[in-house]
């Protein structure tokens, strides 16, 4: 399986997880979206300077050849997923505790003794 098709299923699973799975529609979000581009700011900057400088290197076969910042675009698409499934798994986690939290017992008052 060639890198192009992986990036791409990892796009594809980590949207299906968002929207299906976990159900947090952060791809639905303004917030997701300017985190995005904060952190796809800093991720072409730190994947140009390893494929810049040959640090890292892609085999032309396996790649589509469409570069960002040095970096196969592929780079992009699986720092997209690991961003999405990152704060989706956040916030399904974060709502798990807080209902966890509010249920009688769960901070220890409420116990019988």
């Amino acid at each position: 399986m060639s890198y192009t098709s992986l990036a791409v299923a990892g796009v594809a699973l980590a949207v299906v997880l968002d929207l299906v799975v976990l159900r947090t529609r952060l791809l639905g979000r303004r917030v997701f979206w300017v985190a995005y581009a904060i952190i796809v700011f800093f991720q072409l900057v730190s994947n140009g300077v390893l494929t810049g400088f040959d640090i890292v290197t892609y085999d032309p076969h396996a790649i589509l050849g469409v570069r960002v910042a040095f970096a196969p675009v592929e780079d992009l698409l699986f720092g997209f997923s690991l961003v999405l499934q990152t704060q989706a798994w956040w916030i399904w986690w974060g709502r798990r505790l807080r209902a966890g939290s509010a249920a009688p017992g769960a901070d220890g008052t409420d116990q019988q003794r």
